[in-house]
């Protein structure tokens, strides 16, 4: 799997794309058979299906972000809230002087909340900044990949992470998914708490439930949803 964009200068001039397109994952603890970039590697799986069916300039992930709710576990690495907005403010000024205005940010790790204000404040003037899958695009998603499990149930590690490498991975995916199901619905104070308050695994969900078959659906929905994003992020172009 190649997690980096592969198109030369000649590409993007081409293509002379509008829009650009930035995953952003983490480096954060995944139980004991997904990898730490398993968040990077779902946002730059994503970000490629988007690529591949919509005019976008498809950036190289950001790969640490703000994970500290796994701090507690072995190999976590986090980066502070505002260190993170300011790398994608720097990026969008960067873009900008190449004509492209405007940015997709495909989030793959929850615990980034930063980035809902990074899309909120770019926004005041008009549309130019989109965060991408957003709530309804994952539920759509999990309905249409026929999940087991729903979106708080299975927060971390579970049926759709794995489903999603599995399908788009395999190689990063180690066996013990299978008996590595963990019940925690009720986290009432994870983030003063953290992630090893609720789980000693690491694992918040079903990744039993997980098949490539799922991890497939899951991706052509979003593929589909994100037609929706584009249209808003590109109507006053």
């Amino acid at each position: 799997m190649n997690l980096l964009p592969t198109a030369t200068s000649t590409d993007v001039q081409e293509l002379q794309p509008r829009v650009a397109v930035l995953p952003v994952g983490s480096f954060e603890q995944h139980g004991t058979y997904l990898p730490l970039i398993t968040d990077t590697a779902i946002a730059c799986v994503i970000a490629q299906e988007i690529a591949a069916a919509y005019p976008v300039h498809l950036l190289p992930p950001i790969t640490v972000s703000c994970s500290h709710e796994h701090a507690a576990f072995p190999g976590t690495v986090s980066i502070s809230a505002r260190t993170l907005y300011a790398v994608i403010d720097d990026i969008r000024a960067s873009l900008a002087r190449s004509d492209i205005h405007k940015l997709v940010i495909v989030n793959g790790h929850g615990g980034n909340y930063v980035l809902s204000n990074v899309v909120q404040e770019a926004n005041v003037d008009g549309p130019a900044v989109s965060l991408f899958p957003l709530g309804p695009d994952w539920d759509r998603a999990r309905e249409y990949g026929g999940l087991e499990s729903d979106r708080h149930a299975d927060m971390h590690a579970g049926e759709i992470e794995t489903s999603i490498l599995l399908h788009a991975a395999p190689e990063l995916v180690r066996e013990g998914y299978a008996e590595a199901d963990h019940d925690s619905r009720q986290r009432p104070f994870l983030l003063v708490q953290g992630m090893a308050e609720y789980t000693q695994s690491g694992v918040i969900g079903f990744p039993s439930l997980a098949t490539a078959a799922k991890g497939k659906a899951i991706l052509e929905s979003l593929r589909s949803s994100f037609s929706a994003h584009f249209e808003v992020l590109c109507r006053l172009s």
